[in-house]
């Protein structure tokens, strides 16, 4: 699948003369169409709700959009829950699931009426102490071992920090009940970025059957079922995306087959999706500045690590086209470097491209989510804008570049940064 930017050589061309590369740039016609396709793909849920990941890209202008297209928020710390408060999101629009929870975020998130998710079994009673235990209330669950399909290993959640046992599950359920909760919700996260259609299915399967027996251990009243992310993107441009229509019609078979004969028909479907929601129509515009030949063949572009981390973090691959080359051949091998004291600051290693020349620009592809969000200022680095591109062609800044005077204003109460002009 050929992968297309969402911009031209000539719009960005326009759009540095106000600002200046590098920049995230979001694509919000493709954002709001891929909402609707979520949620249509799961209308046959009468509760269904898309509760966008925040971490993902925690910005107002993004979350308002889907706010307008109907999605709730997913957050997982104070300052998440600030913003989504901030953007009109409250009670049942909130899901807050976090972990090794400090006391001010469950009292923020109580305070909201946020749904609250419990990661353990133990932070039952150190939130029955610190907020008071809602009425609807959710929890956790890491089933151990590893998560196969057929005989692939897609994760392996018995190493992961999240979450609670079955047993454990249920005696939290039976120990909220008599703190007064009233319903519950199942919470549960296997697999990170998958391309392919069954993952969903196959985790609905695990979390439907677990419903069926938690109701006949607990008689508590189930109210959602929230299968969380997970559903990915395809970075490299040979794989084929993940179709929602077919995922959901396969949630919906699952449900059917398992829920419904044991009366849970009404129990809602949640997901908390940011990368499915906005990595690929989201990018990083840069521009090559410098250009090194010594034992390999460099491009050095005027972005890092610090715009967009994954590569360098987890050896990520994100597709890069050179604006206005899109048809030339890719005959050319380059590793594309941004400028940090680190060896692994590259947005690409031994990648076939078209020549590049000082002053092309470059689009990295599939950037949308987890890009600007995991930025930091290593060696003093500053982060890029944000910027929109609107419905109608248009172009607005929906969150401002980093100056000096931003990376310094926390040594507000130095005498010795007192007299810097800025």
């Amino acid at each position: 699948m050929k992968k297309v930017p969402f911009v031209t050589k000539e719009q960005v061309e326009e759009i540095v003369k106000t600002y200046p590369t590098p920049f995230h740039i979001y694509d919000e016609k493709g954002i709001r169409e891929n909402a609707r396709r979520m949620k249509e793909a799961f209308s046959w849920n009468k509760g269904f709700r898309e509760y966008f990941a925040v971490k993902a890209t925690p910005n107002p202008y993004i979350m308002k959009i889907l706010q307008e297209e109907g999605c709730g928020v997913d957050c997982s710390s104070l300052t998440e829950l600030m913003l989504s408060e901030a953007c009109g999101f409250q009670g049942s629009d909130i899901m807050f699931s976090s972990n090794v929870t400090p006391a001010e975020e469950y009292i923020k998130a109580k305070e909201l009426g946020a749904y609250i998710n419990l990661d353990d079994i133990t932070h039952i009673d150190f939130l029955n102490d610190v907020a008071g235990i809602p009425e609807t209330i959710c929890c956790r669950f890491n089933p151990g071992g590893v998560f196969k399909m057929g005989t692939d290993i897609m994760d392996n959640p018995g190493d992961a920090k999240y979450g609670m046992t079955k047993e454990q599950l249920i005696e939290a359920f039976q120990r909220l009940k008599e703190l007064g909760a009233k319903r519950f919700g199942i919470h549960s996260f296997l697999a990170s970025n998958t391309v392919t259609n069954e993952y969903y299915p196959t985790l609905a399967g695990i979390l439907f059957s677990l419903a069926v027996e938690v109701k006949e251990k607990t008689g508590v009243e189930l109210a959602f079922i929230n299968l969380s992310g997970g559903i990915g993107i395809p970075y490299t441009p040979d794989k084929e995306p993940n179709d929602i229509v077919v995922i959901g019609n396969g949630v919906r078979e699952q449900f059917e087959k398992i829920m419904v004969p044991n009366g849970l028909s009404d129990v809602a479907i949640f997901t908390e999706l940011g990368r499915f929601m906005l990595g690929p129509y989201g990018g990083l515009v840069v521009k090559a500045i410098h250009e090194k030949h010594i034992y390999k063949e460099y491009i050095g572009v005027d972005a890092c690590a610090v715009n967009l981390m994954r590569p360098a973090m987890y050896g990520a691959y994100h597709h890069i086209t050179v604006l206005g080359k899109e048809d030339a051949p890719c005959d050319h091998t380059y590793d594309v470097t941004g400028s940090l004291c680190e060896n692994n600051d590259k947005f690409a290693i031994d990648r076939k491209l078209p020549k590049i020349d000082m002053g092309d620009y470059l689009f990295i592809h599939d950037a949308g989510a987890h890009g600007f969000a995991m930025g930091y200022n290593y060696n003093g680095k500053l982060k890029s804008a944000e910027l929109l591109l609107k419905e109608d062609g248009s172009v607005q800044m929906i969150r401002r570049a980093e100056t000096p005077k931003d990376y310094f204003a926390t040594f507000d109460f130095s005498d010795i940064l007192k007299n810097m002009k800025w």
